[in-house]
């Protein structure tokens, strides 16, 4: 079935919730610790919506399969051109290019909306997304050890860099 890149809208949040939460539970792309409720989702989908912030979804079928998002890499004006995103993917369907297209038409509106630089902090560990973002031009500019903790363990970070405009 084909995978269709989107907008998301507020019906969307059902999905990008299990997903979220999905990761929280279960993964280390995700250094939160707490599941969250369908309020707190749409706490987050107004906040990106009122900063202008893209939250894109795939879908197949009538399902929600993966969603990504950029916000504010830095809260200081001068950061403003730069930006962090965020790409999740069901766990039942990674692997399968839903996180490779979502990435394609998120870093497409980046470059549209005037961004200068995408940064991606991934798990140091996470060898799929960091293969990912060097196949989709990011270059790994450091690594942080140490900074983070989930079940049990510290986590380093890897920080990787995608320049949109010269």
């Amino acid at each position: 079935m084909d995978i269709t890149i989107r907008d998301a809208v507020e019906a969307d949040l059902p999905g990008i919730l299990d997903i979220y939460n999905d990761a929280v539970a279960n993964t280390t792309a995700i250094w939160n610790e707490a599941v969250v409720d369908l309020d707190n989702r749409k706490a987050w989908f107004a906040a990106r919506r009122e900063r202008g912030f893209p939250i894109l979804v795939a879908v197949r079928g009538k399902q929600v399969i993966g969603y990504a998002s950029y916000g504010d890499w830095r809260a200081f004006d001068g950061f403003r051109h730069t930006v962090e995103h965020s790409v999740y993917v069901r766990g039942d369907v990674r692997r399968t290019g839903s996180g490779r297209k979502l990435m394609k038409a998120l870093i497409e509106r980046a470059t549209f909306n005037g961004v200068h630089v995408m940064v991606g902090c991934i798990e140091a560990e996470n060898a799929a997304s960091i293969k990912l973002h060097e196949q989709m031009g990011f270059r790994m500019v450091g690594r942080f050890s140490e900074v983070g903790i989930k079940f049990g363990r510290w986590l380093d970070l890897a920080c990787m860099e995608l320049k949109l405009s010269k």
